[in-house]
């Protein structure tokens, strides 16, 4: 088989390596397609290098077929289409005691602490795994991993229908949110700098603010009546993007924190005081999150063909990096069959 392997910063090297038979409680999948997203980004840079060992196979938006089942493995047969949730807790420290496995403090997350799916054949224990429809699109899988972030998300604001939702950067993960958002019956709209993002975005039929073309106070004003959103996902990363959530927040509006910031940000407090705001952080994703992706993923509530721009063969993986990073594009899957 192939694998894509990241030797240290800026450099990915594609190699041959033989199979290894799954293990007691494993299950092998044949790999069809991977997502590369901002965290590969990261890690491709070597801003992880700490954390990440080297040589180390990354990707973790996946999807793919059973090839072989390992001892002890049961419920599950070769051939059948599955996705992975790539998460390993420990099940002992007080987050899992407390029934969030998610954030347990022992979390090892496959693909950034261990090897991950750029490759051809990829062994993972069977608890990892997550069930796709017999007919959907493989292609379109590999994009349950984002979704079931943006699921949770959406879960954690606890919006309700009718609600006004701000999604302030309209990446993958944003305009995913808004999708979720949508489905569940919240208004919303997206503040993007970028065209092309933004551009995706109305082409999903979203109405987009650019703020350094519009008064997006002004927007918002005329939007709710003067109130401000109810729910304002902070998804940009960045200073700007932080204040912009927060101040068109309505009276006990709720940000939510979805982007990962490397450094700490000003917030201003006042304003949470002075209009009672509460903030939400979302990190990672539970199994009903999933579930739930998969299904918006097979109805058609997630437009997988708009959001994946190209589908790029494993030999062209340090092309598609490259590609992710100049902009111009939504999603870039990586082919490993082929």
């Amino acid at each position: 088989m192939r694998a894509v392997t990241y030797t240290g910063a800026r450099t990915l090297e594609v190699e041959t390596r033989m199979p290894i038979p799954p293990g007691s409680g494993e299950v092998q999948i044949s790999v069809d397609y991977v997502g590369i997203c901002g965290t590969d980004l990261h890690i491709f840079h070597g801003d992880m290098d700490a954390r990440v060992h080297r040589p180390a196979i990354v990707g973790h938006e996946m999807s793919g077929r059973i090839a072989a089942l390992g001892d002890g493995v049961s419920g599950w047969s070769v051939g059948q289409p599955v996705t992975v949730m790539p998460l390993i807790w420990d099940g002992t420290c007080p987050a899992c005691l407390a029934g969030n496995q998610h954030l347990c403090h022992k979390l090892t997350f496959i693909g950034i602490d261990s090897d991950g799916a750029l490759q051809g054949s990829w062994n993972v224990p069977a608890n990892v795994l997550v069930a796709l429809p017999a007919d959907i699109s493989l292609e379109h899988a590999a994009l349950v991993e984002p979704t079931a972030v943006a699921v949770h998300d959406v879960r954690r604001a606890e919006l309700s229908p009718g609600e006004k939702a701000l999604v302030v950067g309209g990446g993958p993960v944003g305009l995913l949110i808004a999708l979720v958002a949508r489905r569940e019956g919240g208004d919303v709209q997206i503040v993007e700098l970028d065209p092309y993002r933004r551009g995706v975005a109305e082409q999903l039929g979203f109405k987009t603010l650019d703020p350094r073309d519009v008064d997006v106070a002004q927007v918002v004003n005329d939007w709710t009546g003067g109130a401000g959103v109810d729910i304002a996902f902070e998804v940009s990363g960045a200073a700007g993007g932080v204040a912009t959530a927060v101040d068109h927040l309505s009276v006990r509006g709720r940000l939510v924190l979805v982007a990962i910031h490397s450094q700490p940000r000003e917030v201003n407090l006042f304003k949470f005081f002075w209009r009672e705001l509460s903030l939400i952080a979302a990190r990672l994703y539970v199994r009903a999150d999933f579930e739930r992706a998969v299904e918006l993923l097979a109805d058609g509530t997630i437009p997988a063909e708009v959001l994946i721009s190209s589908v790029e063969p494993l030999d062209n993986t340090a092309a598609a990096f490259a590609a992710l990073e100049g902009g111009g594009v939504m999603k870039v899957l990586i082919s490993c069959q082929t």
